[in-house]
């Protein structure tokens, strides 16, 4: 895996990841190896939302896991063009919220600031205004208990965005959460990371969430996972599931994610 990063002054379409002929292979509990991924390519560019869909089990989280470094490919190279030099440029946001139970939601907001030396004035001062963004700041001294999910998993993305990273990793961030919470947190994220400028990569497996969110969707088979076809999303924000063209949308990802479980022919990204 390359992890070579190289700063840059690029515009916000210039590539952020590039990911070639990545593969990875576990062992059951039986012994039998499970392909998981096979020969993936793709690439996202700066400020970009792009979204992973595709059946339980195609390999989207072992995707972020290896972006993350949680864990290696078997074959294939992984390379981040970041600003200099560390993984402190991407923030993974998990579908459970990652919140320390004993530290209020500001403590948690500004762990990572922490972690990363920021002096306490000014680390209080970044979880403040970042909670003010996501609509807690009334709520810094409260514990994580003493909240609802909803807002939990807004103080996640604060958490994420409090140090402003380069790359979002989401595993399925919103999918314990009700309708409501669920678009209401939808339309933040992209509201943050549009301002924020972060290029994102999105595991879901809600239609209405990906269309809702993404610049571009990318449909993933069945394992081991390939990426059988790309869609772009050229509709305005914010966005009306009761849009025609919303919906066209949502029938096009419907119908590939459905012929994913037996598609033969990997799409290949032009980058």
């Amino acid at each position: 895996m390359s992890n070579g990063r190289k700063k840059t002054t690029a515009s916000s379409r210039e590539i952020a990841l590039t990911v070639r002929g990545v593969s990875k292979t576990f062992c059951s509990q039986s012994g039998e190896k499970v392909s998981a991924l096979e020969g993936l390519d793709l690439t996202v560019r700066r400020g970009e939302f792009v979204v992973l869909i595709g059946p339980t089990g195609c390999g989207k989280s072992t995707l972020l896991n290896m972006l993350a470094g949680l864990a290696k490919p078997d074959r294939g190279e992984i390379n981040f063009n970041t600003t200099p030099s560390s993984d402190d440029n991407i923030a993974y946001v998990f579908q459970h919220y990652t919140l320390f139970p004993w530290r209020t939601l500001l403590n948690n907001v500004s762990f990572g600031l922490q972690m990363r030396g920021v002096a306490r004035r000014e680390r209080k001062e970044r979880a403040r205004a970042i909670l003010d963004q996501v609509g807690l700041s009334d709520f810094e001294n409260a514990f994580p208990h003493e909240t609802s999910g909803g807002m939990r998993q807004r103080a996640a993305i604060a958490q994420a965005l409090a140090f402003n990273p380069e790359f979002l990793l989401m595993d399925e961030p919103f999918g314990a959460l009700d309708d409501a919470t669920r678009t209401e947190l939808q339309r933040l994220l992209v509201r943050l990371c549009q301002a924020s400028g972060a290029a994102v990569l999105f595991v879901t497996h809600n239609i209405d969430e990906a269309v809702m969110t993404a610049d571009r969707i990318l449909v993933f088979s069945e394992r081991p996972g390939r990426i059988i076809e790309e869609v772009s999303v050229p509709l305005p924000r914010p966005r009306n599931p009761l849009d025609p063209r919303f919906m066209e949308l949502f029938v096009r990802i419907r119908n590939a994610v459905h012929a994913g479980s037996n598609a033969p022919t990997p799409y290949r990204d032009s980058g």
